[in-house]
């Protein structure tokens, strides 16, 4: 499995990213492991919370994880998130962009999402790559990186 890294083309996806959507746009486009879980939550939380100003600098904001569709439409309505969120179950999206393999924790290893953020530029290049995410503070983070 290859992780995609910066200068990497984002693969087009008819769901996620095509020339006609990114025009003009750069993409928060974040892969996370599951809805309604307390990290998860907290990431999609302050993406929400700071949506506008993204908004303001050109940016959309898509999630993918695993989940299923109907999982997505709850947590979407319970959280009242303002961007799309991707039902990835196939795990296409997800292997293409090299965030989904073995892991390991509590001496457990199982299949799963590696927590990932990309930022994407109008061109379907990626800018930057996060792989250590702060849920709570991710957007400060996305900005802070940008910023420098």
């Amino acid at each position: 499995m290859t992780h995609l890294t910066e200068g990497d083309k984002i693969p087009n996806f008819e769901k996620i990213i095509t020339k006609d959507k990114i025009k003009g746009k750069k993409l928060v486009l974040f892969f996370y492991p599951k809805d309604n879980t307390p990290g998860c939550t907290n990431e999609a939380k302050n993406l929400r919370d700071n949506y506008e100003k993204l908004k303001n600098d050109k940016f959309e904001v898509i999630g993918v994880s695993p989940d299923s569709e109907a999982s997505h439409e709850k947590f979407s309505t319970k959280h009242e998130l303002p961007f799309k969120l991707i039902a990835d179950t196939e795990k296409e999206i997800m292997n293409a962009c090299g965030v989904w393999g073995e892991k390991k924790m509590y001496g457990r290893t199982f299949d799963g999402v590696f927590r990932t953020t990309f930022i994407v530029n109008d061109k379907g290049e990626i800018e930057k790559v996060f792989k250590k995410v702060k849920t709570k503070e991710h957007y400060e983070q996305i900005m802070k990186a940008l910023n420098e």
